[in-house]
């Protein structure tokens, strides 16, 4: 028999423990589970799972199914799994969309686009602002010395030179302000951006779109989210209007405006009479979060629950690539919702924990977080008593041995997961993360983005950063981005199933732990004051 120390003897009893606390159900989850659930989720016929869309839909009903059939009680609407969310749909009414410069007219899809469709009139003095952007931590403030009240913006579209997206944190409106923002909430009329070559190369798809799908936002967050500042996106043709016979000409302008360069805001002359009208056809429409309890075994602790969520959205259909316009979403995020569909089915087999089990997917979460934000504002149990949120959110890939596409460069190992926030808000969760990794599958729990200056942000761009505003500590579990992020290609026959078995058992094994703890795991930890006010 082979000699073992007393450490390596302690941590098999541990791991043995574990494994019959939770009836053994951790082994239920297998990659051939996984693949079969992911293979359908991120099947062609999902049409990429936009929010809202067909394709949703019926992953929203494939994902009811199955909780049914294993017995976890609807937490949504009348009886059923669903969360209804009301959205609201604003297209472009060609019609009643015209610019006029000076008197001449000019027509929508020929000289401009409608951006952001937001219905009205803007009339007034024109300003040049540059890009836009004010951002105080690189010392850009194209505004100074100039009044934008009662005024149309006119603005080049994308980052002023020497700024990049990592660079946007802060308060939002002092910190840092996107041209738009900034132009609403100082009492601009309206909006103008200067089309950019990429605007002008999918000009005729922007166009279809504003007209067909338009713009979708939650009804519930419409009034309090909108700038409510109409805008358009002049093309060449109506930039050399708006700029005739001034001190820079439009062509001057755009043109030093390709190489980030922007020239110096102005004032354009008081005597140019510019107006524009953006018309509206607007409808409603609906899309759901699925939500599921199992209750716990306890009399008590039965009333507390630990959170188990994903993002079951994608991005839906986009630009070809070798012919192909489905984005199918695989690691991003079939992969969790196809992890948090697992585990519910292994906690139905029981015994069941003393905590209850809250498991919710998340719908428009490429739209900005959309389903949680809605959760958290009607949430179907009271936020106080949830205890800890898991997120998970693309745990399906890994880096293969001899990659060396700078795309795939942070991508996670086969025996590593990166995982954020685990220690941001309580020691006591990450003390518990911690041990029941080590005392089980002993992964290599990467930290790498667990800081609130990780320039690609990662903390706030995931479901558990609307949790984690309301005071419930999180863990954000993550693969790291790679070359078929947001393509075509990311589809279910890349997906390292093997390593994702493991990722999923140990979460299952995380949430069983926290749902038996005599204690919830403790808010110690402030969360740092930009991510609160992000």
């Amino acid at each position: 028999m082979r000699k073992i120390s007393l450490g390596i003897f302690c941590g098999m009893i541990l791991s043995a423990t574990m494994l019959f606390g939770q009836g053994k159900n951790a082994k239920a989850i297998t990659a051939a589970q996984l693949r079969d659930y992911l293979t359908f989720i991120a099947a062609d016929e999902m049409e990429g799972r936009d929010t809202p869309s067909r394709g949703l839909n019926t992953a929203a009903k494939f994902l009811a199914m199955n909780l049914s059939r294993w017995g976890l009680r609807p937490a949504g609407e009348e009886n059923t799994y669903f969360q209804k969310i009301a959205l609201r749909r604003d297209r472009t009414n060609p019609a009643q969309t015209r610019v006029e410069v000076n008197g001449r007219i000019f027509s929508f899809g020929a000289d401009f686009l409608d951006r952001e469709q937001v219905a009205g009139t803007a009339s007034g003095a024109l300003v040049y602002v540059g890009h836009g952007w004010l951002i105080k931590s690189k010392n850009i403030n194209p505004y100074a010395g100039l009044e934008v009240k009662d005024k149309i913006t006119v603005f080049l579209s994308g980052l002023p030179k020497g700024a990049a997206y990592s660079d946007l944190w802060g308060k939002q409106g002092e910190d840092l302000a996107a041209p738009l923002t900034y132009a609403a909430k100082h009492g601009a009329r309206g909006a103008i951006a200067i089309a950019n070559f990429q605007t002008l190369a999918n000009w005729e798809r922007h166009r279809r779109e504003t007209v067909k799908e338009g713009r979708v936002t939650v009804e519930k967050f419409w009034k309090e989210d909108d700038v409510a500042l109409p805008a358009i996106t002049a093309s060449p043709r109506l930039l050399n209007a708006l700029f005739e016979g001034e001190k820079e000409s439009g062509a001057t302008i755009f043109n030093r405006g390709l190489g980030g360069e922007a020239v110096a805001p102005f004032e354009l002359a008081a005597t140019k009479k510019v107006s524009f009208t953006v018309g509206l056809n607007s409808d409603r429409l609906f899309t759901q979060n699925v939500v599921a309890i199992l209750e716990g075994s306890d009399a008590k602790l039965k009333n507390e629950y630990v959170a188990i969520g994903a993002h079951y959205d994608h991005v839906g259909f986009g630009a070809a690539a070798q012919g192909d316009s489905i984005y199918n979403g695989a690691d991003d995020d079939g992969s969790g919702t196809v992890a948090v569909l697992a585990m519910a089915e292994a906690f139905s087999r029981g015994p069941r924990p003393k905590r209850s089990l809250l498991f919710v997917w998340h719908c428009g979460e490429e739209k900005g977080l959309w389903g949680s934000r809605y959760f958290v504002e009607n949430p179907v149990v009271p936020l106080a008593q949830i205890v800890a949120q898991l997120n998970i959110d693309m745990i399906g890939r890994s880096k293969k041995a001899g990659d060396t596409n700078s795309e795939n460069a942070e991508l996670a190992d086969a025996n590593e997961v990166y995982v954020i926030g685990s220690k941001m808000m309580s020691t006591s969760l990450g003390a518990l993360s911690e041990r029941v990794n080590q005392s089980y599958l002993q992964l290599k729990f990467n930290y790498k983005y667990d800081d609130p200056n990780d320039p690609n942000r990662f903390f706030f761009r995931s479901d558990h950063f609307n949790y984690a505003q309301k005071g419930i500590p999180i863990i954000f579990y993550f693969n790291g981005v790679h070359e078929d992020y947001h393509q075509p290609s990311d589809s279910p026959d890349k997906i390292d199933y093997a390593r994702m078995e493991k990722i999923v058992r140990t979460i299952y094994a995380t949430a069983w732990e926290l749902a038996n703890a005599k204690n919830r795991p403790q808010v110690d930890k402030k969360l740092p004051a930009e991510l609160t006010e992000f």
